[in-house]
C-alpha cells in the first residue's frame, strides 16, 4: 500500500502528516511504528492524522513513534493548522480541531501560529497521578536522586523538574525512569527546566513514547505554568528548547496561549 505523507516540524519536534479525511490507513499503529524509524523509515517523533470531525472543523489523531496514541501535541497542532492553511483546505483564520484533549483552537499570527491551549489541569488525580490535590514540589526518587516534581496536564500529563544547569543535565538517564514511574498511571512527559529570569526559561524534555525531543509545545506550557505557580516567572515567558523558542502566556483568566513556528519540510510517498 502506498501512503502519501508530508514531513513537518515545530522547532525540530518532527512529524509526518497523514491526510485520512477520505480513506483510513489499515493497521495504522503498526505502520506508524515502522515509518518512524530514522534508519529504515521516514523518521519522526509523532504522526499527525487529519480526519473529519462531527464536532469541529477537523480532527487530529496523534501517534507517538512507538505506536502509542496520545491526547495532545502543541507543536503538532501548529503544524497541522499550517498544513490545512497552506493547501487551502480551510481559509478560516482560527480553526477548531478536535483532539482527545478536547477542541483546540489554533490561529494565524503573522508567520507564526498562536494556539489557545485551554486551562491547565492541576488536580493530581485528573492529570493523572497517584496523588490527590496539587502536586507541587513533591519528592520523587529516581536512582540516586530525589527530585521535587510539579505536575500539570495540558491535555496530556507532564512532570516538571527545575534544575540549575539544564544543558548538562543527564536527561537520558532520569527521563525514562520518571516517565515509567508507578506514580503516573498513564506514564508522563518529563520537563527539566532552568529558570534564567522572570521571563525566560530553558527546557529539555523527555517525551512519553518518543524519548528526548528538540521541543514540546505542551511541555513548554506546563513548565511555564509551574514556574508561574512557584513564583519563579511571570505570566509571559519565553521557553527556550533545543530547537528554538516558544512564547507562552498564562492569561489572567487561567487559559494558556502558545505562539511559535510550524515548518513544512517535504512531501513524499512511501510503501507501507
Amino acid at each position: 500500500m502506498k501512503i502519501s505523507f508530508t514531513k513537518m516540524h515545530g522547532l525540530g519536534n518532527d512529524f509526518i502528516v497523514l491526510d485520512c479525511r477520505v480513506k483510513n490507513i489499515p493497521n495504522l499503529q503498526r505502520v506508524v511504528k515502522r515509518l518512524s524509524h530514522r534508519r529504515f523509515g521516514v523518521g519522526f517523533d509523532q504522526a499527525l492524522v487529519l480526519k473529519k470531525s462531527a464536532r469541529a472543523d477537523f480532527r487530529m489523531d496523534i501517534y507517538n513513534s512507538d505506536g502509542s496514541r496520545v491526547e495532545m501535541c502543541g507543536n503538532g497542532i501548529r503544524c497541522l493548522a499550517n498544513y490545512i492553511w497552506n493547501r487551502g483546505i480551510s481559509r478560516k483564520k482560527t480553526l477548531e480541531i478536535e483532539t482527545l484533549a478536547g477542541i483546540i483552537r489554533p490561529e494565524r499570527a503573522g508567520e507564526l501560529v498562536r494556539v489557545d491551549m485551554g486551562e491547565p489541569v492541576l488536580e493530581g488525580s485528573l492529570i493523572p497521578t497517584r496523588a490527590e490535590g496539587i502536586v507541587r514540589d513533591r519528592p520523587l526518587k529516581a536512582l540516586d536522586r530525589v527530585f521535587k516534581i510539579n505536575c500539570v496536564s495540558m491535555g496530556n500529563p507532564h512532570c516538571v523538574v527545575f534544575v540549575e544547569d539544564v544543558d548538562s543535565f543527564p536527561v537520558e538517564k532520569y527521563g525514562p525512569l520518571m516517565e515509567l514511574d508507578s506514580f503516573f498511571p498513564k506514564r508522563t512527559n518529563v520537563e527539566f527546566a532552568e529558570v534564567v529570569s522572570r521571563n525566560k526559561i530553558k527546557m529539555r524534555v523527555w517525551e512519553r513514547g518518543a524519548g528526548e525531543t528538540l521541543a514540546c509545545g505542551t511541555g513548554a506550557c506546563a513548565a511555564a505554568v509551574a514556574a508561574n505557580i512557584l513564583g519563579y516567572a511571570g505570566r509571559k515567558v519565553k521557553v527556550v528548547v533545543k530547537g528554538g523558542t516558544l512564547n507562552i502566556e498564562r492569561a489572567k483568566d487561567g487559559r494558556v496561549y502558545m505562539t511559535g513556528p510550524a515548518e513544512e519540510v517535504f512531501e513524499g510517498i512511501v510503501e507501507a
